[in-house]
């Protein structure tokens, strides 16, 4: 007994502690708005089911009113969630100090005994994975025109990070489920739990790699070594998610059409990209136009990293300020290139890890989906790398 005693008292005496340094390190953050977890419990009529918004690994969304009157997303973390206390003040550090149309706005947080909730700006329309590739349930009507907006608007709020922010930032986790919709549908990046901050300085930092497979960069996925073009990259995935209308991975389709990158460059190939486009616009778009994103989605998406334009460039080339040239398209990285990763046995990750060097990290085991659609793959990703590689 007294050993359990022992053993439930250190654990105490470190959650404790924990708590304590992470509500020192917001009380830090000076524009971070801080509410009591009795405000948020009013705001959302005791988090009551009614007003639960949305749901995943790290905890439930719910829609509440605050006391000033503004309807707000409060992100209230599980117990148990992937984003712990590093990734909690990540995201706060990182949103609370930028401010840009297409990015999410942090209203603030709550850190009180072992609740640590978000409080962001209330989105009517939800994210991209629900709505354009959930299955069709959504009522919202993607025109081609809409579509156009959200790519050009999630490319400037990239470019924001990356180029005008300093130091800038690494997103990490593009996605469709990442990109949420105002009632205008003007898109906005979120959950910035993941992201890097990299000093001018440095051309990439070797780190842990997290993220969701299927926009994962290779030079990322299999070394670690993250720089802006691993999000240029995710973006490139998620461009022509919205183009096609469709997750990077379905598994009810033919083999050969499973894995979108794979089906884009086969059909640029065979210049037949216009067969890609979601059918769901019943011919009303821009075929020319059309066809010009799944390019730009080509040039983002590389095997080689120097080759994928910076996010300036592809909002130039996405609002016509540039011209696309068809000469510097190669072949992208693609996930049947480097799909031994997630399909390895324990022995073989086993005998990886006895055989990587003292400084090197294991990969985190991320739980991977793509949205909502029972259509859309999910993975689990665990692999290790070695940082002198």
């Amino acid at each position: 007994m007294t050993c359990f005693s022992f053993l439930f008292g250190r654990r105490v005496e470190s959650s404790s502690k924990q708590t304590s340094e992470v509500n020192e390190e917001v009380s830090s953050i000076s524009k971070a708005n801080q509410y009591t977890y009795k405000e948020l419990r009013n705001a959302t009529e005791d988090f009551s089911a009614a007003n639960k918004i949305g749901e995943g690994g790290f905890g439930s969304v719910y829609k509440g009113r605050l006391k000033d009157g503004k309807i707000a997303a409060i992100k209230v973390l599980s117990a148990e969630s992937r984003q712990g206390a590093r990734e909690f003040l990540t995201e706060i550090k990182v949103i609370s100090d930028i401010e840009h149309e297409n990015l999410v706005k942090l209203y603030g947080c709550c850190v009180e005994g072992d609740h640590r909730i978000l409080v962001y700006n209330y989105l009517e329309n939800n994210s991209l994975a629900q709505t354009l590739l959930g299955g069709g349930h959504s009522r919202i009507q993607f025109s081609w025109r809409t579509r156009r907006q959200i790519c050009i608007g999630v490319a400037r709020g990239l470019a924001y990070l990356h180029e005008e922010v300093r130091p800038y930032i690494v997103h990490r986790d593009i996605k469709a489920s990442n990109i949420l919709l105002d009632k205008n549908l003007t898109p906005k990046i979120s959950d910035f739990g993941l992201a890097k901050l990299i000093p001018p300085n440095m051309t990439h930092v070797s780190t842990r790699v997290a993220g969701t497979i299927g926009y994962l960069a290779p030079e990322y996925a299999i070394r670690g070594q993250l720089t802006r073009k691993a999000d240029i990259y995710s973006f490139g995935v998620l461009l022509v998610e919205i183009v096609s209308g469709r997750c990077n991975t379905n598994t009810r389709l033919p083999v050969e059409e499973q894995y979108i990158l794979e089906r884009t460059w086969e059909l640029y190939e065979r210049r037949e990209l216009v067969a890609l486009v979601d059918t769901e616009l019943n011919g009303d778009f821009d075929a020319e136009e059309a066809c010009k994103f799944f390019k730009i989605g080509l040039l983002c998406t590389q095997d080689t990293p120097k080759l994928r334009p910076s996010m300036t460039t592809v909002v130039k080339l996405l609002t016509g300020e540039k011209d696309v040239d068809d000469d510097k398209i190669t072949k992208p990285g693609l996930i049947s290139d480097f799909m031994d990763l997630k399909v390895r046995g324990p022995s073989k990750i086993k005998s990886d890890i006895n055989n990587t060097s003292p400084g090197s990290d294991s990969l985190d085991v991320s739980t991977l989906s793509s949205g909502t659609s029972t259509t859309c793959a999910t993975t689990t990703f665990t692999a290790v790398y070695d940082r002198s590689i």
